[in-house]
């Protein structure tokens, strides 16, 4: 299966990115409440605020580069 090219203006790939810093950044300024509403949201516990903000700093490295982020999953 051929997968096709999918390019972003480097405005617009500055821009998701530094929106996926801020999501990364609220993350983890609410690890107290944050946990239970997503477990709410999905519906599960297989899917954690770990999970997800490792997710959010790989598609954020991917973009720009910022290794930082998706390094450092410390509390």
């Amino acid at each position: 299966m051929t997968v096709p090219a999918i390019t972003l203006a480097p405005a617009d790939a500055a821009e998701l990115a530094e929106l996926l810093g801020f999501l990364i950044d609220w993350i983890d300024t609410d690890r107290a409440r944050l946990p239970a509403s997503l477990r709410r949201f999905t519906g599960t516990s297989a899917y954690d605020t770990t999970a997800l903000r490792t997710d959010l700093a790989r598609f954020q490295f991917l973009l720009d580069g910022d290794e930082q982020p998706f390094l450092d999953t410390s509390d």
